[in-house]
């Protein structure tokens, strides 16, 4: 019998390591020696390591995560870097207007974790004094209108479990 831990974690990882979206770059023949197949790699890779360095939940980490996220920034059309930056900030302590800063500049690049998470800030209220129903709906509504959304992959669920985890103190 697998440990239900385990597999919320596995189901984390893989969403988490996987994104949500392809990249619109069309660097992707391998082996060309192109400059921007290289740029697209470093990219993915800079993304897989602070993605690994945020998940593992390690306040040590943070330094060595934000400097790969700084690096992969101009490479970023998706708003992950944003995103995971947001992520770091929240665990660092309240800095909350910077945290919603980066979170609305990840929607803009239609973020689907980033459209949860304010979902979720607006909601409850987190991060915020006051939930605000109708800011709220209108991220879900967004959410609805993202291409992953329609596609079913992550759900509307599956993006809050994930947004979840990702916000508990490690």
């Amino acid at each position: 019998m697998i440990d239900r831990r385990h597999g919320v974690g596995c189901l984390l990882l893989s969403m988490l390591l996987a994104g949500c979206a392809t990249s619109s770059t069309t660097c992707d023949e391998p082996m060309t020696g192109d400059s921007c197949r290289d740029r697209q790699l470093l990219y993915q890779n800079d993304m897989l390591q602070a993605k690994m360095l945020v998940m593992s939940g390690d306040m040590e980490s943070h330094e060595l995560a934000n400097a790969l996220l700084r690096r992969a920034a101009s490479e970023d059309e998706r708003g992950e870097v944003e995103f995971y930056q947001a992520i770091l900030m929240i665990r660092e302590g309240p800095q909350t207007d910077e945290v919603l800063a980066k979170l609305e500049a990840a929607a803009e690049k239609q973020q689907p974790y980033a459209v949860a998470l304010l979902y979720r800030i607006w909601s409850q209220p987190y991060l915020v004094d006051e939930a605000d129903p109708i800011r709220a709906e209108e991220y879900r509504a967004d959410y609805a209108e993202l291409d992953v959304a329609k596609s079913g992959y992550p759900s509307f669920e599956k993006a809050l479990e994930l947004v979840d985890k990702l916000t508990q103190s490690p």
